[in-house]
């Protein structure tokens, strides 16, 4: 078998199921952060190496991470979050932002303005052997043993037991993202949607393929929106709030297409089609059956692919 670190191929295992918060001594909670999804290969002795869940090397975008492989005392590969810390928060728009960036002069300006930081919630590898196998709770205490300093560049997530329903409580008091609950036996699958991991979130958002834009009278763009349902692309409504910057410059950006892959409802006959190529993340109030109430577009996710962002 090929060694996992060498390889640095890593598809991380997903959450595969959203609910109410509960208590139960069979579960581990932890704080869901609004960041990047990411894999940490690191080696005290030859450095560190960030991949997005698209396997995307992010350290040029986050140069401040460079050194995390200092405060590990083995080889190991680490799941966690990349994510910016804003007026005590993670704000998802400056992590979305900075992963945008290509200019070294304006990324090293964002890193002293606003330093990213990696969370590590599983370890995937642990003194050159893989631990996916492992039950949950061996791979916790194996994170803690490889992390041998936690800063405010590199950090361990913080765990609660039992008490599921008052640690959410206490996050949405903090207006934060949500939980997630996880089963403690459960196992590291790579590439797979599991249902022993459960998010409870306060904040609802959702993940979308952009499918096309329409210019609007106003002077603003609605973009249109789809999720992927049994293999095949589905019409999700629009957003309007939002839209604007880089995130719509790319888009705009994006190889046109006559006809989408739906087909679209009435008001549509204005957008101009794009290849569905690209997600984003929206901010709403509720689901209803023609789409989105009151969405706000939060931006674009390069560390997602289009067949991920799956109709719930």
């Amino acid at each position: 078998m090929s060694d996992l670190f060498e390889q640095k191929n890593i598809k991380p295992m997903l959450i595969g199921a959203e609910g109410e918060a509960f208590d139960s001594p069979d579960y581990l909670y932890e704080l869901k952060l609004d960041g990047e999804r990411c894999i940490a290969y690191l080696d005290p002795a030859e450095g560190t190496e960030l991949r997005s869940k698209r396997n995307i090397r992010m350290l040029t975008k986050v140069p401040e991470l460079k050194d995390i492989h200092k405060q590990v005392n083995c080889r190991c590969i680490l799941d966690g979050e990349l994510a910016v810390i804003k007026d005590g928060r993670p704000d998802f728009y400056e992590i979305q932002r900075r992963s945008l960036m290509s200019s070294p002069l304006k990324i090293e300006l964002a890193a002293r303005q606003y330093p990213a930081c990696f969370t590590a919630f599983d370890i995937l590898y642990y003194e050159r052997r893989a631990v996916c196998g492992l039950p949950l709770t061996q791979r916790k205490e194996l994170l803690l043993k490889a992390v041998n300093e936690q800063t405010a560049r590199l950090a361990v997530s913080r765990i609660v037991e039992n008490s599921g329903i008052a640690f959410y409580q206490l996050v949405k008091a903090q207006n934060l993202e949500g939980i997630v609950a996880k089963r403690k036996d459960s196992r590291y699958y790579f590439d797979k949607r599991t249902r022993d991991w459960i998010k409870c979130k306060n904040l609802k958002d959702d993940d979308y393929v952009v499918c096309g834009f329409i210019p609007k009278d106003n002077g603003m763009t609605s973009v249109v929106l789809g999720q992927f349902a049994d293999g095949k692309l589905k019409y999700k409504g629009h957003v309007t709030l939002g839209v604007g910057g880089e995130s719509f410059r790319r888009i705009r950006r994006l190889p046109r297409i006559s006809v989408p892959l739906f087909e679209p409802p009435a008001g549509n006959e204005d957008a101009v089609w794009v290849e569905p190529v690209v997600c984003c993340t929206v901010k709403y109030m509720e689901k209803t059956e023609s789409g989105l109430r009151q969405p706000v577009f939060k931006g674009l996710r390069e560390d997602k692919a289009p067949e991920d962002c799956v109709e719930s």
